[in-house]
């Protein structure tokens, strides 16, 4: 049995709620983001999470410049390409799954559930859940499964048992967004345990201010975690570093626990993932 691989992922991008520390840029613009991202797929990142953004940072419903970021990207890096489904509410079913209609998008996040988030509520009914994994499934593009809370882990078994979503599933543990699952090892074990077999697990975790949780994760056998301004911008508590200094702080820490990190090849096996061009 060889070793365990595991994929490390970067989310560049800071959503615009986030109060930046001193001292921090948060890419905005394509040319930017595409810097980070190659500078990142160079540490060691094998995918990239994005949203469908404007030259301001807010989401939008339009390509224009999330399909540029992505030219500027391909034209020096196969990382796989990750579009999100997430992000405000606000937005229609169709404009908040724009990205996977760019035909370079490979997976894409899927939540799997509503949740209290902060103040409001992040909405995410059946119906919608049903559409966004039909689109993905029409689009060749693989779901990963954002978890927030225990229950979505059953939610998931019910949308598998009647086709909506299809095997192997690739679960993602979102913990530490205020009003779901606090951010804490026993809420991962507990998560992990309830996945049916033959399952693959991630972590993100939101407000990240060390590495802690990330190295409970990677000893615990999850197939990736991710880094990365969206999540957190802390190596250690107050000391804020660049995009390409949390991944390198991530391939460091999985190759000293005795792991290897997934080139971008092997993530593509990992994760059943067909090359776009």
């Amino acid at each position: 049995m060889g070793t365990h691989k595991i994929i490390v992922s970067v989310a560049p991008v800071a959503h615009m709620e986030k109060t930046i520390p001193h001292g921090v840029k948060n890419p905005v613009v394509p040319e930017e983001i595409a810097q980070e991202v190659l500078d990142c797929a160079r540490a060691g990142a094998s995918m990239v999470h994005l949203h469908v953004r404007d030259a301001s940072g807010a989401q939008v419903g339009e390509l224009d410049l999330f399909s540029h970021t992505i030219d500027l990207i391909r034209k020096e890096s196969d990382i796989v390409i990750q579009g999100s489904t997430g992000g405000k509410s606000a937005l229609s079913l169709e404009q908040r799954s724009v990205s996977v209609d760019e035909p370079r998008v490979q997976m894409a996040s899927l939540n799997m559930g509503s949740t209290n988030f902060g103040d409001g509520v992040y909405i995410n009914t059946w119906d919608d859940i049903r559409y966004w994994a039909t689109k993905m499934k029409q689009n060749k593009v693989v779901p990963e499964l954002e978890v927030f809370d225990l229950s979505m882990v059953e939610a998931i078994r019910v949308l598998h048992a009647e086709g909506t979503l299809s095997n192997p599933l690739h679960f993602n543990f979102s913990l530490g967004f205020t009003g779901a699952l606090p951010a804490t090892a026993d809420n991962l074990f507990r998560l992990k345990q309830a996945l049916p077999p033959g399952s693959t697990w991630s972590l993100i975790h939101e407000g990240m201010e060390d590495f802690s949780l990330i190295a409970v994760a990677v000893g615990s056998g999850a197939a990736g975690i991710r880094v990365g301004y969206e999540d957190g911008f802390f190596i250690r508590p107050g000391q804020p570093a660049r995009n390409v200094e949390l991944v390198e702080h991530a391939v460091d820490l999985i190759h000293a626990m005795g792991y290897e990190v997934a080139t971008i090849g092997e993530a593509y096996e990992l994760l059943g993932i067909r090359k776009k061009l």
